[in-house]
């Protein structure tokens, strides 16, 4: 198994490393919640190990980006112990939680059932849309049979439309989901990255047939034959 851990302090990094070589993992490091993100849709790990207190971004949100398209088993490591910050971490997607300090012991016991867990999920089936054709499993992307290469926010836009697939989004699901953020003041990032989505996608973006604006609501992505 590959485990990647996202944590900031060089310490803890490099006793979890240790640990986890010691017992026949391979492991991955990341030192922010942007660079985790990035190691995890380039290498794919078995597990993630997530720190909250990262620099760049809060670990809820890196553990809702990482379930925008992935169901790997996540494991959060804190310091904070309260009830209310476990139940948001579980509410959010993690498969576990563990207060700081911890024995290598119980993390390597709640690491291996986590993955027996995850092991029983489904893989992701294909959608199909006209001449699109999306494998979420394998974070694939085609039209008309031509390999699509999308940006990180634009596969988590596109993967958002496909789990929704016919529809209608409102602005403030998307930009929740997507942004973290409800603010419709930010809408002008949903419009420019619709519109980098219709130019990769769309056969005229001028005259979407795919990702459809519904007027006063949002975007809705359209289910052809």
């Amino acid at each position: 198994m590959t485990v990647l851990v996202i944590e900031y302090e060089p310490p803890v990094r490099r006793l979890l490393r240790i640990s986890l070589e010691r017992n026949g993992y391979q492991v991955l490091e990341a030192p922010t919640g942007g660079a985790g993100i990035a190691e995890a849709l380039r290498r794919r790990p078995d597990a993630v190990l997530l720190d909250l207190g990262l620099p760049d971004i809060e670990g809820l949100s890196v553990l809702k980006r990482l379930r925008e398209w992935s169901q790997v088993p996540v494991l959060v490591l804190s310091e904070r112990g309260d009830e209310e910050d476990k139940i948001a971490a579980l509410d959010n997607g993690a498969n576990d939680y563990l207060t700081k300090p911890f024995g290598t012991g119980e993390l390597l016991a709640r690491l291996r059932a986590a993955h027996r867990v995850a092991s029983t999920f489904p893989v992701a089936e294909t959608f199909t849309s006209g001449h699109l054709k999306v494998d979420l499993g394998k974070r694939s992307v085609n039209v008309k049979g031509r390999a699509v290469k999308l940006t990180v926010t634009e596969y988590s836009l596109l993967r958002l439309f496909v789990q929704h697939a016919g529809k209608p989004l409102s602005h403030a699901q998307i930009l929740g989901a997507v942004w973290g953020t409800a603010d419709l003041a930010k809408i002008g990032y949903l419009r420019v990255y619709i519109a980098y989505l219709r130019k990769k996608l769309e056969v005229d973006p001028a005259e979407p047939e795919l990702i459809i604006t519904e007027p006063g609501v949002g975007y809705r992505l359209a289910v052809l034959e």
